[in-house]
């Protein structure tokens, strides 16, 4: 049962799989996140900006009704598990893979055991191969060429061994030399505001640029200049969707000018920013049906 107000939920793309659903889904609440429900499939989910620091998730029928444990940019909504999510976050964009128990089963050799541990790490899931994995499903799906039906069945695969991997040793995920999940999230925080540095980084997180670097790299399996022009393609999605010109967006994001922020876009995207504009708007039209969804 949910206590707050259900999202209105906006569905970007979507592609069925053997072992689930892979999709980019948006959703916008009227109210800080106050919500309770379970759900009949394992839903994994990578979240992008805007995200908020303060989600906190709870296993009220393991955990009782008081503990709360931080919620991560990927984590994952075990099938027939009552949780409790709260947080100030009142919009998200995700690539959400949902899997059906049924084709998971043979990860555990039959029905999963939902320990405090894999409880606890469902929440805040730090392995650089299924956040890869997701974020390249989401750029395929958002952006098909040859044979990406094909090439998106293979991940979503791939993505359902990962994770079974990854929960059968959920002790030992954390990767050993990497950033702890504080920084992490100020890392994050940060990036929602547009345009930054590495240098500011860095003083946020009180390490040198190449302490940060080289523990970012083992958390996230990618270097940071990397996933700050990611993150900045994907903070001006949010706001090209928003009534701001592609010049205010541009300045926004930190670009000298609206020709070069055009050009960085299309690489990345395929698209310049009015085509997205134009084909998002054209997406958000489609409305999925109201359920029980956290």
């Amino acid at each position: 049962m949910s206590q707050s107000a259900a999202p209105i939920t906006q569905m970007e793309a979507e592609v069925v799989t053997a072992v689930g659903l892979v999709q980019i889904v948006h959703r916008s609440w009227a109210e800080p996140i106050d919500q309770i429900g379970a759900l009949t499939e394992h839903r994994l989910a990578l979240t992008f900006l805007p995200r908020s620091h303060t989600a906190r998730g709870c296993f009220p029928d393991s955990w009782g009704q008081r503990r709360f444990e931080p919620i991560g940019e990927l984590f994952l909504v075990p099938a027939g598990e009552t949780v409790h999510a709260k947080s100030e976050c009142r919009r998200q964009t995700a690539v959400v893979c949902m899997f059906a128990p049924e084709s998971v089963r043979t990860w555990f050799d039959g029905d999963p055991r939902w320990t405090d541990e894999r409880l606890r790490g469902s929440l805040d899931i730090v392995n650089p191969s299924i956040r890869n994995l997701l974020l390249n499903m989401g750029k395929e799906i958002s952006n098909p060429g040859f044979a990406s039906n094909a090439l998106i069945e293979l991940m979503a695969a791939q993505t359902a061994i990962e994770l079974g991997r990854h929960c059968l040793g959920i002790e030992d995920s954390r990767p050993s030399g990497g950033l702890a999940s504080w920084r992490l999230r100020i890392i994050d925080e940060r990036l929602t505001h547009g345009h930054t540095s590495l240098t500011e980084l860095a003083g946020l997180c009180d390490l040198s640029v190449r302490q940060l670097a080289r523990a970012f790299r083992v958390s996230r399996g990618c270097s940071i200049g990397t996933y700050i022009a990611n993150s900045r393609i994907l903070l001006s999605k949010q706001l090209l969707m928003s009534d701001r010109c592609v010049k205010s967006v541009a300045h926004a994001m930190g670009f000298n000018t609206p020709s070069n922020f055009t050009v960085a876009f299309r690489r990345a995207t395929g698209e310049t920013p009015r085509e997205y504009r134009e084909r998002a708007r054209v997406a958000k039209s489609v409305t999925m049906p109201t359920r029980a969804r956290m």
